[in-house]
Parts: C-alpha cells; structure tokens; sequence
C-alpha cells in the first residue's frame, strides 16, 4: 500500500466535533487502501495560550522550559486524534517528535530537523496501525526537546513523507489552497491552483499563513509536492485542480507576473544612525568608519542572541534589519540589551508592517515596482523603505495601512483593473 500523509492544523482540531471529522477523514483514507500517518497541531489557539501563561510567570521566560511547555499542546492533540480514530474502529497508535524520529539541532524555541529516523512509525505501519505524529517538535542530539518555531508542523509532515518516501504530503486546514491573497482582506482573491516552491516559500515568507517556509524548502530539497487543500476537501488521488492547491517543481511563469500579495504586521525595524560616510555616496569609498565598525557590532549582536532577520540592508554605513516579533519570545530582554549597548545610536520602530508582492522574475524590470509605489503614493501611503529580490518586492509602510494596501496592490497588479500612471 502507498503511504500517505496528511497534517491537520490547529482549526482542524480546534475542539472534540472537528477532531472526530478529522478522525473520519483519516478513516476514509484508510478505506482507500493506503498507509496513513497524520501530524496533528495543537487543538485550535492552545500555543498562544501557552505562551501567554508562560510570559504571566516570566517576561522573558527560559528557552528549553519554554519548549517543554509549547509542546504539550501537540501532545495533548496527537492522543485525542488517537483515540478519536479508535472509537470510530481504527487501529491507531500516537507518537511525540521525538517517538517518531525527528531529530533537530539544539537551538530551541526555531529548531531545524536534521534527519529522520521513521523506525518506528515505519514498524507500526507494517503492524497496519495508523500513526498520528505530534507536529511543530523534536529532540536533539543532546537528548533535548525542540520546537520548530510556527508552523513547524508542516515542517514535521513533509520531512516524515520524505523518510517515508511519500509521493506527496497533504496539508490540511480551514483553507481550501493558497490564494491571491488573505481572501477576509480581499474579497476577489482567487485560489492558485499550482506554484513553484519558490513562489510558495516566499508567499510563506512574507507573511501568508496557509504553508510554513521551512517547510517547502525541505520539500523543494526532497522532491516532495504539497497538495494544501481544506480538511473537508477531496480524499487523496482527486483531482488537485479542482480543490487546493499543488505545490511542485514546474515550468517558470513569464517573468514579472505577479501571483500573490502579503502582508505581515508583527515586525520591528532596527536601524542605526546615518553613517559617517553617507555623504561620500556619489564618490570613491575611503577606509572604514565608526558606522561601518557600529554596523558589525550590531550584526554580531543579533547573532549572539539568536535574532534571524527577515531582511537587512547595509548602505554607507547605514544598516537596516527587519525583525519578525512571530520567533523574537525574549524582546524585552533583546530590548534592553540593545539600549545597554549601544544607547541612541541604535533605533527600534515598531509602527510599520510589510507589503509584498510575490512572482517569479518579479525585478526583472521596473514595472511592478512603479506601479505600485505609486498606487500607493496616490494613495496618500506613506513608504519607508523598499526591497527586492527575484521574487519579491517588499514595501515597509504604516501598520494601520496595511490591509487597504493589499487591496490596493491586488487591484493594480492582479486584478489589473485600475489604471496607474
């Protein structure tokens, strides 16, 4: 039989009538014929709440503790899931992360797997159980529990259906595939039948929340398509075109097409003071200065603590890092050494957001960019700042803009329907 696996998120499983749906779908998928594994989330807002509790005890709470908490959640899902698809006359059997074979390096709370070892989910299988797997957690080589960071269940499914050798894995959610854009901010958002893992990890990236970036970077790596698709959509075989949406390796659109708008709210920006040698732009580079040497110091800074920018720009001395606050649980720690250190010459913005446009090739000329900067200009949008890379342009603009921004966007370069001068 062929193996299947399936990953619920925390919507899907958000109380006992969804999971007992869920424990249904599996069964349904039993019934076809095939091996079926699941990794299960947390039962619908388990984590924030978690996080919550844990940040009423400390600010600033411990790292390791901080993934011994988190992971109760998929814990407390993965039995329930269990004993759900028991009760409905399935033989199931449930495993933590680290039961099932994940293993991650050891930086908690944003671990990354390193391998997979499936013996045992390989061994129940044979016994023809089906294996319901705690998702978004793992163990180290020191023995320690880990976290994946958000998302980490996509993660936790896609690497399980490579060391399983899986054709694909599915991900299931209240969402029926990846979309134009967030379909409550824009009402004519469409649903994209098929993208590029590139597309997809950048749309991830950026702040769309159906699939985890780690995620398709190790199905790109592993060769492993994704089918997102709703929990009440098609049983595994159906047509993905007529419900959700594949992601796959596939031939490139034409270049500059725009498939996708996001937009993320939860960042800070930080920057330094304007370099010493800023004024010297037009003109031949002397050695390095104060701003060049600050500049590093901050960077290293990051580093030491464990801070991944989203994105960084260095110019003349100037630098500029976007932070997501999603993965960032010691700010106010983070906060305070940053004034200890470097006092006024290092700032902290925590008003504006990201808007992003996401397409293959989308730099190789100018177009989307003039024509969105000035939708958004004629709009009276503020703009901060502006980066790209092959796949996307990012406008750092006022938070409280965001969602009229991504209509905005979403009209000129996708619906096209908005003349732009």
């Amino acid at each position: 039989m062929s193996v299947v696996v399936q990953k619920y998120g925390g919507s899907s499983v958000a109380d006992v009538t969804r999971m007992k749906q869920v424990a249904d779908r599996v069964m349904q998928t039993r019934r076809e014929g095939h091996d079926v594994v699941v990794v299960v989330s947390a039962m619908g807002h388990t984590t924030d709440e978690l996080l919550a509790l844990a940040k009423q005890v400390s600010p600033n709470p411990d790292r390791r503790e901080l993934d011994m908490l988190l992971t109760a959640g998929e814990r407390i899902a993965m039995a329930l899931l269990s004993m759900a698809i028991r009760e409905q006359g399935g033989d199931a059997i449930s495993f933590t992360g680290s039961q099932s074979g994940i293993v991650t390096n050891d930086r908690h709370v944003d671990a990354r797997i390193i391998e997979v070892r499936p013996f045992r989910v390989q061994d129940e299988l044979a016994r023809g159980k089906i294996v319901v797997i705690a998702g978004y957690q793992g163990v180290s080589y020191r023995r320690e529990v880990t976290t994946l960071g958000r998302g980490g269940s996509d993660t936790t499914a896609v690497a399980m259906a490579a060391a399983l050798g899986a054709d694909y894995c599915e991900i299931c959610s209240d969402v029926d595939g990846v979309y134009t854009a967030d379909p409550r901010v824009v009402p004519a958002a469409q649903r994209i039948g098929t993208l590029s893992y590139e597309e997809t990890q950048e749309l991830a990236e950026s702040g769309a929340r159906v699939l985890n970036a780690q995620a398709v970077e190790f199905a790109k790596d592993k060769g492993i398509a994704i089918y997102a698709r709703a929990t009440s959509g098609p049983l595994p075989g159906a047509d993905p075109s007529a419900d959700g949406t594949v992601v796959r390796r596939f031939p490139p659109r034409l270049p500059g097409a725009v498939v996708g708008v996001a937009s993320e709210r939860d960042v800070l920006v930080m920057h330094t003071s304007p370099g010493d040698r800023l004024a010297a732009a037009d003109g031949p580079r002397e050695r390095p200065g104060p701003a060049d040497r600050l500049a590093l110091e901050v960077i290293g800074f990051l580093d030491d603590h464990r801070v991944a920018g989203k994105q960084l720009h260095l110019l003349n001395g100037r630098l500029a890092v976007v932070i997501s606050r999603e993965n960032l649980h010691e700010e106010g720690r983070v906060r305070e050494a940053i004034a200890s250190r470097f006092g006024g010459s290092v700032h902290i913005v925590d008003t504006l957001g990201a808007l992003s446009v996401i397409g293959a090739g989308i730099n190789a000329s100018f177009e989307n960019m003039r024509r969105g900067s000035a939708a958004l200009i004629g709009a009276g949008i503020d703009i901060s700042g502006v980066s790209t890379s092959s796949f996307r342009i990012t406008w750092m603009i006022d938070r409280a803009t965001l969602d009229d921004a991504v209509r905005l966007l979403h009209r000129t370069l996708i619906e096209k329907n908005e003349p732009v001068p």
